[in-house]
């Protein structure tokens, strides 16, 4: 098959390594001109592959290309679903591949268990599961009971009302204060001013709102007159508590809740460490399986941040190697920490960490392809599942563009393996033309 491949980054050189590995006959451009396009694409081509990061530049040359040549087949990398309807909808004859559709196995499945080496989601919504057995890989379809039986609504209650900022707590303590004097006051108009339910309740509440007091406490007993000095001064002090932690509350801008699906988890839940797409995506994924999720963020200002508040996605804006912050996030009783940020030394920053926090906890990484500090680090500690994210996506876009249709791709050891649509585990060294080594990792 002959492909024209255009793109100039380390994903767009694991395409070519692959493609060529596996049998096609391969012609590249970098960033080419109008003039560029319609020299390579005046010979033969069967496919022509964009691939970059860059969205916009992604679907300029898939336009320029569909210029150039119209109808020739097209397949294209995208991060954004914006985009990608608008490339479908201007380019007919498009393929597109989300990278977050296809690097998110890979993370997704280590989250869940360390034998899981990739979870994915097939179209009809069932999930197939591939998992490290002592005789190699093995695929099977998963239900969500199998994938998490940690008692997620047990978990879920945990989360509820234990906010971790002290101005939140303050306003729970506030209003808990206010709620108990209220209903003292009430059970007092009852007991001791033989006041009815209704009244009394009534009479409650203008004391509590400094409105009036009740007419009938002005004959009651010392003893009385003395508690209920005592439940007015507490009023003041829970009074000030509420304001001041509800005020805080209105104009942080916080992107966690009190309770809802935005409370931040304690127990068996994953924390994701960088909020790009790919985190934005594997939280979401998480949360479809029922699995409690907490993204951290460093920069309230990133793109996907208005996103995950829209998808109900609780973020902690923090940096992720910050061990106070991971011990607040209750990582010793997560199920796993995942460092998803583009940043490969970031990502490794958090793992060492979360190795000091908490050392048998199990932390899945985002490497690049280029570097090597990824592989040195698992040489000095057990940094658990390092997931390539240029040779992963790499072998998944030539895959596609060969025709092999795998479901997902990802590595075991050092080694690619795809998941095809009938169940298949594919060692892809199996897909490679003899005399044409190995695409380096």
């Amino acid at each position: 098959m002959r492909l024209l491949l255009i793109g100039e980054d380390d994903l767009a050189d694991s395409v070519a390594e692959h493609a060529v590995r596996w049998g096609a006959e391969l012609s590249r451009l970098g960033s080419p001109t109008a003039v560029d396009l319609a020299d390579a694409l005046a010979g033969e081509v069967d496919v022509v592959v964009i691939v970059s990061r860059d969205d916009i530049r992604v679907l300029r040359y898939a336009l320029m290309v569909e210029h150039a040549r119209p109808g020739v087949a097209l397949l294209v990398t995208l991060f954004d679903r914006t985009v990608a309807g608008e490339v479908v909808r201007s380019v007919p004859n498009c393929k597109v591949i989300g990278m977050t559709e296809a690097l998110v196995p890979a993370l997704l499945g280590p989250c869940i268990a360390d034998e899981l080496v990739s979870l994915t989601s097939t179209a009809s919504g069932r999930y197939v599961g591939v998992t490290r057995t002592p005789v190699g890989l093995s695929a099977a379809p998963l239900s969500k009971h199998e994938i998490d039986g940690r008692r997620p609504v047990r978990n879920w209650v945990h989360a509820q009302l234990r906010p971790l900022e002290g101005t939140t707590r303050s306003l729970l303590a506030g209003l808990a204060g206010l709620l108990l004097v209220f209903l003292l006051d009430t059970v007092l108009g009852v007991l001791v001013l033989h006041e009815p339910g209704v009244t009394a309740a009534w009479n409650a509440a203008k004391t509590l709102t400094t409105v009036s007091a009740s007419e009938a406490a002005e004959h009651a007993p010392a003893w009385y007159h003395a508690l209920s000095t005592l439940t007015l001064l507490c009023v003041l002090g829970f009074s000030a508590l509420f304001t001041a932690g509800l005020v805080d509350r209105m104009t942080s801008g916080r992107f966690t809740g009190i309770v809802g699906a935005r409370a931040v988890p304690r127990r068996g839940h994953v924390i994701v460490v960088g909020l790009g797409q790919v985190g934005t995506r594997l939280c979401t994924e998480l949360q479809r399986l029922g699995i409690g999720v907490v993204a951290v963020e460093r920069d309230r200002s990133a793109p996907c941040v208005p996103l995950a508040r829209s998808l109900d996605i609780p973020v902690m804006f923090g940096r992720g190697g910050d061990r106070f912050l991971l011990r607040k996030l209750s990582l010793r009783r997560a199920r796993a920490i995942v460092a998803v940020s583009s940043d490969v030394l970031e990502n490794i920053a958090v793992a060492v960490a979360a190795r000091a926090v908490a050392p048998d906890q199990r932390i899945v990484l985002r490497a690049g392809g280029d570097d090597d500090v990824t592989s040195e680090s698992q040489s000095l500690f057990r940094i658990g599942t390092a997931c390539d994210v240029n040779l992963i996506g790499g072998s998944f876009i030539a895959a596609t563009a060969l025709g092999l249709a795998p479901l997902t791709t990802f590595t075991s050891g050092h080694d690619v393996h795809a998941l095809l649509a009938d169940g298949a585990v594919v060692d892809t060294r199996e897909w490679a033309r003899p005399g044409v080594p190995a695409p380096a990792h």
